[in-house]
């Protein structure tokens, strides 16, 4: 592509020009009625407005908390492990194989299933029958 070739994009729709007439099918009001709320610049409500009545966003109750020290560890299970290619397993290598699609505050190994192989595992925390199955299958485990 050359500079003399370049056309400016196309116009895709053009804007409905209001208030411009009788002829135009949108004069005098705008197609916006008669008076009223709505008729202003800037008038409508907003979302959730139930006409002065008390919202429902404020008649139900609050519920619930956020709890702030919670933590967001991913489980990964002892299937998930015989799919890794790697003897050394991290949550970086897991993330690497698209074992796992993020690590948020860590890994939990969970003993679901049966370990097929032998693997060094690394990992913030192990479930007691997950670290009996790694040691049993000749694993190590390592608590980082």
């Amino acid at each position: 592509m050359k500079l003399g070739e370049l056309k400016p994009a196309e116009k895709k729709e053009t804007r409905t020009r209001v208030g411009r007439g009788i002829g135009s099918g949108l004069g005098k009001t705008s197609g916006r009625g008669h008076k009223g709320q709505k008729a202003r610049t800037g008038g409508g409500v907003r979302r959730g407005f139930e006409g002065g009545q008390t919202p429902l966003y404020r008649r139900l109750p609050k519920r619930g908390f956020t709890n702030i020290h919670s933590k967001n560890e991913v489980e990964v299970t002892l299937t998930m492990l015989n799919k890794s290619k790697a003897s050394d397993v991290t949550a970086e290598s897991l993330l690497e194989e698209g074992i796992i699609t993020k690590i948020n505050d860590g890994i939990v190994i969970l003993g679901t299933g049966m370990l097929e192989k032998k693997l060094n595992v690394k990992a913030k925390r192990f479930t007691k029958t997950a670290k009996e199955k790694i040691e049993a299958a000749g694993g190590k485990i390592e608590v980082i």
